[in-house]
């Protein structure tokens, strides 16, 4: 997907840009996760409103979930919707979409004319988030660690949530536009870097043949790093969420739960480091998904920076790249937007 900003009237946070005319109708933009999808209407360059997140748990396919969107008052009133754009936790490989987090599956064609769209756009969610990045404001990230990017240089993105999402962006030939890579990155195997890694692996080697980095830096992953640690430490610990496990580590509460956000910090740093040397990603490392902005301050503190740049003689190259947070609310709107706009040629 290859998208030049200027093609995008989106520009960096929809509440910074002057609003200019309204699209002839309505846009839906979407972004679904494995745990949430989260809806809004673009109705017109830099103007998204009607933000909704809605549990996917509680609706049978996305089609009953856009549709109980669509006929939610305020959105009904908007108008007919014509074009819309959707950002997937999941691969986009021909029409038929299997989510790998969870259990919805669909035609794209059929979901099209079951809505009645004239335009309907699929895509992975790290693609479109990949494609927000050139837009993202100061105010929308926060820089941990690193020097300044390289202007015109490939950036790195990753972020773990309900599973760990890989991407990154090349410039073109012109240096006008991005191509925004189509990456499955977050399963690849994991590599552990310490004795104490090792022993989460070997322990998550009882639970599955082929342990990917993404078993271990999402939300089920800080579960088992949390089992695993327990089981290495020989300490009798009851079953916790992701959620508890990181409210307990911030507030100082448990021991066993700061050593697992820790571990959790140093695994990515080192994932984070992997997709630096791999893409030459001088124009930056960007850190999405739904757990590292909560750590807030404690990320900045941990080890991830050290690991980041942990690769032996290519420690002064990473040491110069910057890796930031992601800290804008609903980023891959923006991403989706460019997409939409760019298929519309609008």
């Amino acid at each position: 997907m290859t998208v030049a900003p200027a093609s995008a009237a989106l520009q960096p946070s929809a509440a910074s840009v002057t609003p200019l005319a309204a699209h002839a109708s309505p846009r839906l933009l979407a972004d679904i996760g494995g745990t949430n999808a989260r809806f809004a209407l673009e109705l017109g360059a830099g103007r998204v409103n009607h933000i909704e997140v809605l549990a996917c748990s509680a609706y049978p396919t996305l089609g009953d979930a856009m549709r109980a969107y669509l006929a939610l008052p305020d959105v009904a009133a908007a108008g007919a919707v014509r074009h819309a754009a959707i950002a997937i936790a999941n691969p986009v490989m021909g029409d038929m979409v299997r989510m790998t987090n969870h259990h919805w599956e669909f035609s794209i064609e059929a979901l099209r004319r079951e809505c009645g769209f004239d335009t309907f756009v699929v895509v992975n969610d790290f693609e479109a988030l990949a494609m927000a990045l050139p837009w993202l404001l100061d105010a929308d990230k926060v820089q941990v660690g690193g020097g300044a990017p390289v202007t015109g240089a490939p950036i790195g993105l990753l972020g773990a949530g309900t599973g760990l999402g890989v991407s990154g962006l090349v410039p073109a030939p012109d240096g006008k536009s991005w191509t925004a890579l189509r990456s499955e990155g977050g399963h690849v195997t994991f590599s552990p870097a310490n004795e104490t890694e090792l022993a989460i692996l070997q322990y998550a080697w009882r639970e599955f043949e082929h342990v990917s980095a993404e078993r271990l830096l999402s939300g089920a992953g800080v579960e088992l790093i949390y089992r695993a640690l327990a089981d290495h430490r020989k300490l009798a610990a009851g079953p916790l969420d992701a959620p508890e496990i990181s409210r307990r580590a911030l507030a100082g509460e448990c021991a066993l739960c700061e050593e697992v956000v820790e571990a959790f910090c140093g695994m990515l740093g080192t994932v984070a480091g992997n997709l630096a040397v791999t893409l030459g990603a001088q124009g930056g490392v960007y850190i999405g998904g739904g757990i590292v902005p909560r750590l807030g301050e404690r990320f900045a503190r941990s080890c991830f920076r050290r690991r980041f740049e942990q690769k032996g003689r290519f420690a002064g190259y990473l040491a110069a790249v910057p890796t930031y947070v992601i800290t804008a609310e609903y980023p891959a709107f923006l991403g989706v937007s460019a997409i939409l706009a760019e298929r519309l040629g609008a």
